[in-house]
């Protein structure tokens, strides 16, 4: 056994049998949920964020998290978690969790901003002991050329002071499942990193699935959700083919997944949203372009689900005509705003781009949400509405986000028509002849 193996076990064994403080690097979505966790395995816990305001919020016990309550919050306090935006206080945790957004640039090429931000704040806090893992969305590699040179930068070594490791987020915004129920994938970047790695994530969820490498673990992540990207572009495209010769295809969907093997079922809708699915495949991209790899699959079906906005105003434009209608000053009301039903996540929403689209061509929007607050519509140039409001003075609503929430039956028996792209009519089984699917 080497020494760095030795030195391995070792860490490995206090991260097991003691009680050690788990540090974390940006409180969002990610990060929130991870100091609960932690906090509830009974880990002490520092979370550091640079957002003055959101950290004041949840030292008075105020989520802003869906998936945290207040009610687990204030847990997480009473727990003697720390929230703050001294940077110095990270120095006192025994492992390091990087949760920091990784949005796209512009050209939708890798914004490396937020994680270069953290790894500087690495350099600045760690110490000999620690284990620092980065579970923000990246390209292959990002890890050993962020991480590693941090650690270096403050003077200690890889797998001698300091060990660093990838293990992707899996957040689900509105799924019950919490942090600790579901899987997690790690690598260490280097086997010896892997070992203490391992020992610390055992600690704070119920299954951890182990691989060979950061970089492996960077392309799992990718991987879970260019494939759903691909599968959503897939079904898009067929629900255009479809439409073209009078098939409905949610009954082809619904026919198709009856297959006991061999079939997983994607549905179409307006187009793809929230922190993952539009961005992650990008990521992968990105980095095979360098590398001179063509990326067929993924470039396609970001176009085809780029396009489906467009492609459901030209629906809607056929469906208006069809009744005499023009698009300009007709009143149109948008059930949903966030990206996926019942959450109030709006990022990256797909039904944003359709209501732009139709406001630049003249129509007369509102906006009911049950689950977004009214003055983020509002601060979009919306005109929210209320779930109980008289929806008598709309001439169509649109289907864009499916939350339960919604009474689609009176929505139907109060509008001229509904124009539904996510389905839910079907599903739910309301027949109404004012009711066109995409």
């Amino acid at each position: 056994m080497t020494d760095h193996d030795q030195l391995a076990q070792t860490r490995a064994r206090t991260l097991t049998d003691d009680r050690w403080t788990v540090g974390v690097i940006g409180l969002g979505y990610v990060g929130l949920p991870m100091a609960a966790t932690a906090a509830a395995r009974g880990l002490d816990v520092v979370g550091f964020d640079v957002d003055a305001t959101r950290v004041a919020a949840l030292n008075e016990g105020r989520s802003h998290v869906g998936d945290v309550t207040d009610a687990e919050l204030a847990a997480t306090l009473d727990s003697g978690a720390c929230f703050t935006t001294e940077e110095g206080q990270l120095s006192a945790a025994d492992a390091l969790v990087i949760a920091v957004p990784s949005p796209l640039g512009r050209n939708r090429q890798p914004d490396m901003a937020y994680i270069e931000a953290a790894a500087d704040t690495v350099a600045r806090v760690v110490r000999p002991g620690m284990l620092v893992s980065l579970e923000s969305t990246t390209y292959p590699g990002t890890t050993e050329d962020y991480l590693v040179p941090a650690i270096e930068k403050a003077g200690l070594a890889l797998d001698t002071d300091v060990w660093v490791s990838f293990s992707p987020e899996r957040v689900d915004p509105g799924n019950v499942k919490k942090t600790a129920d579901i899987p997690k994938v790690l690598g260490g970047v280097t086997p010896s990193s892997t070992v203490v790695a391992e020992a610390a994530y055992r600690r704070l969820v119920d299954n951890v699935h182990v691989v060979s490498s950061a970089r492996a673990a960077e392309l799992t992540k990718l991987l879970e959700n260019t494939y759903r990207a691909v599968n959503i572009a897939m079904v898009n495209e067929l629900a255009q083919i479809a439409e073209v010769f009078d098939i409905d295809i949610w009954e082809v969907i619904d026919a198709a997944a009856t297959k006991p093997f061999g079939f997983q079922p994607f549905y179409p809708g307006p187009g793809v949203g929230g922190h993952c699915i539009p961005l992650d495949p990008q990521f992968l991209a990105w980095r095979a372009r360098e590398a001179k790899v063509p990326t067929r699959f993924i470039d396609l079906a970001e176009d085809v689900n780029l396009h489906m906005p467009e492609y459901v105003v030209e629906r809607i434009i056929e469906v208006l005509n069809d009744r005499e209608r023009p698009v300009k000053n007709t009143r149109i009301l948008g059930l949903g705003i966030a990206y996926k039903a019942n959450i109030a996540d709006d990022r990256e929403s797909p039904a944003m781009d359709v209501l732009t689209r139709l406001a630049a061509r003249g129509a007369d929007l509102g906006v009911l949400d049950p689950h977004v607050p009214t003055e983020r519509i509002t601060a979009r140039g919306l005109t929210p509405v209320e779930p109980d409001a008289d929806l008598s003075g709309w001439t169509m609503a649109l289907v864009l986000t499916d939350h339960a929430a919604v009474d689609y039956a009176a929505v139907a028996d109060q509008v001229e028509v509904v124009f539904d792209t996510r389905g839910i009519y079907r599903r739910l089984g309301i027949e109404r002849d004012n009711v066109v699917a995409l």
